[in-house]
């Protein structure tokens, strides 16, 4: 059901839609708990180490690299993390260990990630009505290159940027002004900015004046005060249905009852 949070707001066929991928385009939280696992597992074999040891000096290593890093794409890298890691062990330069955990991690992690229902259909009706749509993620273009490839969306999107591309994760707005760079928007009527992360993107969003939708589901809050989205949905089926309503009549906008989610067309 979509719900509507700010009241001003009439949604129109959008001249472009943004989607962030981590969370939103699938449920992150699962792949992460089976990548790790394995991870810890194949450390175990490698290294000798107990789960406690493991979970002690990863969650250590992680800590140090973001604090180090700071609000970056390289900030992400598991490769960074696995590597601190082991010298926090005592542990030489183990590249090729490190090499491997990385490469376990992410194999792990892809296979556990499907792509929410309703994605591809919502994807594949903005494409055939000629609505431009993006990427605006962070983490590093190569590791976020792979997922849409696995995901097979790697000729879907008019547009990817990921954080590295600008030396900063969202919401930075840089992010969202070279995706409009990359788009080739100079001006527009409605953008959509599609994401789970109010910090990140209903923030970041705003920067560029899109209208807000933030994904809900297990382990996602909806944002309040300053970053409080304009409508909120837990099914992609959802804004599916909402952007068929929309394209019935161009020159018509679409209310959303905010109690029961419903919308009607009028002109």
């Amino acid at each position: 059901m979509l719900k509507r949070v700010n009241d001003s707001i009439e949604l129109k066929k959008p001249d472009a839609v943004l989607f962030d991928t981590d969370n939103t385009l699938y449920d992150y939280s699962p792949a992460n708990v089976a990548a790790i696992k394995a991870v810890e597992i194949k450390s175990a074999n490698l290294l000798g180490i107990t789960s406690d040891i493991f979970h002690k000096f990863y969650k250590q290593a992680r800590l140090e690299i973001k604090e180090r890093l700071g609000h970056t794409a390289s900030s992400h890298s598991r490769l960074l993390y696995f590597q601190r890691m082991l010298e926090l062990l005592g542990f030489k330069a183990q590249l090729l260990i490190a090499l491997d955990l990385e490469q376990t991690f992410w194999r792990t992690f892809l296979a556990n990630a499907p792509l929410f229902s309703g994605v591809v259909t919502l994807l594949e009706t903005l494409q055939y009505q000629d609505i431009p749509i993006a990427i605006v993620t962070d983490l590093t273009a190569h590791i976020q290159l792979r997922k849409l490839t696995y995901f097979h969306l790697e000729e879907t999107f008019d547009a990817v940027v990921t954080s590295e591309e600008v030396g900063a994760d969202k919401p930075d707005r840089r992010n969202f002004e070279l995706v409009l760079e990359k788009l080739g928007i100079v001006s527009y009527d409605q953008l959509w900015m599609i994401g789970d992360n109010p910090a990140t993107d209903v923030i970041g969003g705003r920067h560029i004046g899109a209208i807000t939708f933030q994904k809900l589901h297990s382990g996602v809050e909806v944002g309040k005060k300053d970053e409080a989205p304009d409508f909120t949905f837990e099914h992609f089926e959802d804004l599916q249905r909402c952007i068929k309503r929309l394209l019935l009549d161009p020159k018509s906008h679409s209310r959303f009852n905010s109690s029961t989610g419903l919308g009607s067309l009028t002109s």
